[in-house]
């Protein structure tokens, strides 16, 4: 495996989804959801009236209502741990969306790195792991980032809130010689 020369810098950011237009919708629906399901139940296992037009089975009410509150309280707790880590040192540049992947790219695989703005919506669809004609992003929030370009492959977007930093550490990799 080569090596970088001479640079011990390395850099950190984690990043996670905060953003009040994240989470106030998915609360919305979560809290109606779980609830429109406890009034469903009370009236028809509490008070024994049948729960709209073509009412399920009491048995078919509670597991539907258990799992749907459980895929919704899933998503949240998704939402909630999902963390995108980005990390820099001397074996390359780190990516990891937590829990969902993680990818490791050698200094040797990249080309160039340049921090820019973006249009999150319109380039890549959003926020998240994306895919586009552009290539590829994991970006979780703002319109900044790196942009690496590598030998072979589409360019991939890192989203940063500190992408000078992130490009500065990354070019002084690239711009050292290699030991084998």
């Amino acid at each position: 495996m080569r090596q970088r020369q001479n640079t011990t810098e390395t850099f950190d950011e984690e990043q996670q989804f905060r953003q009040p237009w994240v989470w106030l919708p998915l609360l919305i629906i979560t809290i109606g959801l779980i609830g429109m399901f406890v009034y469903g139940l009370y009236l028809q296992l509490y008070l024994g009236q049948p729960w709209g037009d073509r009412p399920m089975t009491d048995s078919g009410l509670i597991i539907t209502a258990i799992l749907s509150s459980l895929l919704m309280g899933g998503t949240v707790w998704l939402f909630y741990v999902l963390k995108l880590i980005t990390r820099v040192d001397a074996e390359g540049v780190h990516v990891r969306f937590f829990p969902l992947t993680r990818k490791r790219i050698p200094f040797e695989n990249i080309t160039s790195c340049q921090a820019r703005t973006y249009r999150p919506i319109r380039e890549y669809g959003g926020w998240g792991i994306r895919f586009s004609r552009k290539g590829m992003a994991y970006n979780v929030h703002g319109d900044t980032g790196v942009q690496l370009t590598f030998k072979q492959g589409k360019p991939l977007l890192i989203g940063s809130q500190k992408p000078e930093k992130l490009a500065a550490v990354i070019n002084k990799y690239l711009s050292q010689p290699t030991s084998n």
